[in-house]
């Protein structure tokens, strides 16, 4: 597990040039679940991030608020509600409750459905 702690150095964007710098998926081998990464330009004042999970219906699948964080880069973990439906598309929207919004970003992928079990009853 990686920490980010703040370094000196660092230029921190004001809340107008504070954008979303990336944003990325990885499922689970389960099949029910989803790492987020999300990174953020190093901002002087914490942002709100808005996320959503959409299947290939435009159903809402997974959602999360994360409200003014502590770092810039981000990495949680989201679960699939509901059947299978591919493709899935996560959405990201960074804003200022009082202020400027940056442009929605998305990421799109499949996830594929989780092995069949090899386990048998020994009994």
């Amino acid at each position: 597990m990686e920490f980010f702690f703040p370094e000196d150095n660092l230029t921190r964007a004001v809340p107008e040039e504070t954008k979303i710098a990336a944003l990325s998926a990885q499922p689970y081998p389960d099949g029910r679940r989803l790492r987020v990464n999300l990174e953020v330009t190093p901002f002087q004042k914490r942002p709100y991030i808005e996320v959503s999970l959409h299947n290939a219906d435009g159903d809402e699948v997974a959602s999360t608020n994360i409200v003014e964080p502590m770092s810039w880069k981000l990495e949680f973990t989201m679960h699939l509600r509901g059947e299978l439906k591919n493709p899935y598309t996560l959405n990201a929207r960074l804003y200022y409750p009082d202020g400027p919004s940056d442009e929605p970003r998305q990421f799109s992928f499949d996830v594929e459905p989780p092995p069949p079990s090899t386990e048998t009853d020994s009994n």
